[in-house]
């Protein structure tokens, strides 16, 4: 039985699996650093435990802490989210050696299907395509040179404990695959501890495409179909779809396949999704395993009906999965943008700081996941996603011009986001057609950034605008200005009341 469950991370994703345990009937557990002590989830859990300072390497990260908050609370389990420790072996079998359930594989699956080379290893096994290239880690001149001539260029070289694009380098001349494997192996070594490296054929163009995978420990295993996820920068997601604009019935069937197949492998228990590259050919090759929740399961969610957090708690109880394969319809279309507190006009430069004004979209099909509120201060430690948006449409149509909806009623003032580039986003040609791949953004760069910007000086315009309305229509004199009209809430009051904040 699991009646209490710590969520051993903050923001919308700690908040997000607290409205699944609250429906399940389950007690909650915060911990918090020093930034987040008045972060929503916080307020939200049933009970929260501080953890240390605000750098995540002095709290989020301190296997300790959290195991220790765990037992204070009487937590039976703990729902790592993701991020921070969700694909650390070492917490996994700290949780399993302090009799604790990780919600989540186990530390062997995690350790195994984190390393790139040792997944991809396995899935060559078992039969699952990979992009052609080493199986083992590049630990000379000669072996590196030897792959690229029997694969061809360009290549990647990419880190086996990599993620977020550090450690990857592209490589289209000969003459430069030494230095870019040693360049790989440095910026491993820095970010990860480890600087095994592994070189693959570089696919031109590719489809980014993830199949959802839930498997029990009574040996069943399920995909629950693909979400599109092409529409990156710097190798980061900014957008994704499901179903993929790309699939087909029988691509789709053939994939999700091979998607069972890796995970069954492992002997897979949980949530956890298999990342591919597919190319205009519709071949497709296996890129990693991802062993935890991901950022984009909620239009999963949409499309096909489950909520893949209680699905999650439920394997960790040891239940069997409640749906088999055939089961598993898509519905309509979902899309999910990802809001970040970052400045698209300088060169995406993160913008902590006070939300001095929220308005959140809602209406039919829309559905926000985040975290900050009216007065939250947005902390410079961690990552500057700060909601994501996610909508539901019979159609992929339907979808594309409800977000552009919902994107137009996101306000948020007091710092930089990033809506307005996601507006232009949904409005370019190639995404519109569905007709994209992974340099979508590069590609159409120059019509992403031609975006209509209000800054700070244009909030003021707006709110001394709606002064002067409001003393007008009081019959008063434009230049009478009220005592107490030096109070920045005397203003943001008007400003709220004539909403016409956006100029």
């Amino acid at each position: 039985m699991i009646n209490k469950i710590l969520i051993a991370n903050r923001g919308e994703i700690a908040v997000r699996v607290m409205r699944s345990c609250r429906e399940m009937g389950i007690r909650s557990v915060a911990v918090y650093s020093e930034a987040d002590r008045k972060s929503m989830h916080v307020r939200y859990a049933d009970e929260a435990y501080f953890i240390g300072p605000s750098p995540s390497n002095e709290s989020y990260l301190v296997i300790d802490k959290i195991i220790d908050a765990a037992k204070k609370s009487g937590a039976q389990a703990i729902h790592p989210g993701y991020g921070f420790l969700s694909e650390n072996a070492a917490f996994s079998q700290r949780c399993k050696d302090e009799g604790i359930i990780f919600i989540g594989p186990s530390p062997e699956v995690i350790s195994v299907m984190g390393d790139k080379i040792s997944a991809r290893q396995r899935m060559m096994a078992s039969g699952v395509p990979v992009v052609p290239g080493t199986k083992d880690n590049i630990t000379s001149d000669e072996m590196a040179l030897e792959v690229v001539m029997k694969v061809g260029l360009p290549v990647m070289v990419k880190a086996s404990a990599g993620g977020g694009g550090k450690g990857m380098r592209l490589v289209k001349k000969e003459a430069d695959i030494v230095q870019a494997v040693k360049a790989a192996k440095s910026e491993a070594m820095a970010s990860f501890g480890d600087d095994a490296v592994y070189v693959e054929k570089y696919i031109e163009s590719p489809h980014h495409i993830e199949f959802q995978v839930l498997g029990d420990s009574h040996g069943n295993v399920i995909h629950l179909c693909e979400r599109e996820c092409s529409v990156q920068r710097r190798h980061q997601k900014v957008v994704e779809e499901s179903p993929s604009p790309l699939m087909t019935p029988e691509l789709r069937k053939e994939m999700g396949e091979k998607a069972v197949a890796a995970a069954a492998a492992v002997n897979y228990t949980g949530a956890g999704t298999i990342e591919f590259l597919v190319d205009n050919d519709h071949n497709f090759y296996f890129l990693e395993m991802n062993t935890r929740l991901q950022v984009e399961h909620p239009i999963t969610e949409r499309v096909v009906g489950i909520d893949l957090v209680k699905e999650q708690i439920r394997i960790a109880r040891g239940e069997k999965l409640n749906h088999k394969q055939e089961d598993i319809v898509q519905s309509g279309h979902a899309i999910e943008c990802r809001i970040y507190a970052e400045d698209p006009s300088n060169n995406f430069m993160p913008s902590p700081g006070l939300i001095k004004h929220i308005t959140e979209p809602l209406g039919l099909g829309v559905r926000t996941d985040g975290y900050v509120y009216e007065g939250y201060e947005i902390p410079i430690y961690y990552d500057p996603m700060i909601s994501k948006l996610i909508v539901h449409g019979n159609t992929r149509e339907e979808a594309i011009k409800r977000m552009k909806r919902a994107l137009y009623e996101y306000k948020i003032t007091g710092v930089k986001t990033s809506i307005k580039f996601l507006e232009r986003i949904m409005e370019a040609d190639d995404f519109v057609n569905g007709k994209y791949d992974t340099h979508f953004i590069e590609n159409n760069e120059e019509f992403l950034m031609e975006m209509d910007t209000c800054d700070e000086t244009c909030e003021d315009i707006a709110l001394i605008t709606a002064l002067v309305d409001y003393l007008d229509k009081m019959g008063k004199s434009e230049t009478t200005v009220p005592a107490h009209s030096t109070s920045s809430e005397y203003w943001k009051n008007f400003g709220r009341r004539k909403a016409i904040l956006r100029w």
